[in-house]
């Protein structure tokens, strides 16, 4: 293996910084005379860099606010730890929001922001293929997601796009924990395998030869992929609150627009300190050129519906009150 850290292979996508939930805030940020803000990650990744930028610049100490960030390891204890009243915000994928909705509580989650567009994941094979096509995975097996996560539901929808059955023309292995999918490749599981970064780029970086062929960003094209979300009561008594937490977060965004892959790589280099900068750039690079990143930060209607079609092709579209109007409020980025 080359520079990159092999144990990246033995934590799970969150635990870039440690292998066990991290309170972690950004630069300056522990003073007591700012509000705190508890917000639970569904990951650690660099997939939600306008997040880390916003923590590394100050942008969220300068509108008065504390982040205490909190790996949840996995959207059903993000959203837990949210339901709870363990987090104030969780950011994880909006499907989260309708999957709990659909179970009539009393105090309805709701996203706010949403934080990517594009699908974050990669299709890894063990060869060079320079002419690949999703054709090229039909009697193949994949290392897949978890059943009805956006990464899977994802995968599903790109290979129904182009005229593949995932469940006749393939198989998706399901059975191996999102963070050990790599570690499983490695060691020789699979054709494919369905990845995050920072371990898809670690996988390029081995000896083994593996190769990314294909994103699943640019080929699902737009996707309301992550979100901010918090309950509906918390959302109404926090307004000012919450509105100081979308500035910051907008500042954010704003750099990644006007920044390189090599300055954003720089300025969150400190929430991914296993991981080496060539290492970094890549990453930030692969994920800035497939524009991954919402820049307005609003979750218009257009992809709401978009993302209740993709729960209704894998299955999982439950029923209940899963309105836009009742699980998206943009009265936050609409004031930026």
């Amino acid at each position: 293996m080359k520079k990159f850290q092999k144990k990246i292979f033995a934590l799970m996508l969150c635990s870039a910084l440690a292998v066990q939930p991290l309170l972690l805030t950004g630069c300056g940020q522990g003073t007591t005379d700012k509000e705190t803000v508890v917000l639970n990650e569904v990951a650690h990744s660099v997939f939600y860099a306008p997040l880390y930028i916003a923590l590394e610049e100050g942008y969220f100490e300068a509108e008065g606010l504390n982040i205490e960030l909190v790996c949840g390891f996995g959207a059903d204890k993000t959203m837990t730890a949210l339901l709870s009243g363990e987090a104030e915000l969780g950011l994880l994928g909006p499907e989260a929001a309708i999957y709990t909705n659909a179970g009539d509580i009393d105090d309805t989650v709701v996203n706010f922001a949403q934080l990517t567009q594009r699908a974050g994941n990669f299709l890894v094979a063990r060869e060079e293929m320079p002419s690949f096509s999703w054709a090229d995975l039909k009697g193949k097996n994949v290392l897949g997601g978890r059943k009805g996560g956006m990464p899977e539901m994802v995968f599903e929808y790109v290979l129904k796009k182009n005229n593949i059955d995932p469940f006749e023309d393939l198989t998706i292995d399901q059975s191996i924990d999102f963070g050990s999918t790599s570690a499983a490749f490695s060691s020789g599981k699979g054709d494919f395998t369905v990845e995050f970064e920072p371990s898809a780029t670690a996988l390029e970086n081995m000896d083994g030869g593996y190769h990314v062929v294909a994103s699943l960003g640019v080929d699902s094209g737009y996707v309301p992929y992550t979100a901010f979300c918090a309950k509906k009561s918390y959302l109404q008594g926090n307004k000012e609150k919450v509105q100081r937490f979308v500035n910051a977060l907008s500042r954010g965004m704003e750099y990644t627009g006007s920044h390189t892959p090599a300055e954003i790589a720089k300025s969150i280099s400190p929430q991914f300190a296993e991981t080496d900068m060539d290492s970094l750039v890549a990453i930030v690079t692969r994920y800035y050129e497939q524009d991954t990143w919402n820049s307005s930060l609003r979750f218009e209607k257009d992809s709401f519906l978009l993302l209740l079609d993709i729960l209704g092709s894998a299955g999982e579209l439950p029923e209940g009150d899963i309105s836009y109007e009742n699980l998206v409020d943009n009265s936050f980025t609409d004031s930026l």
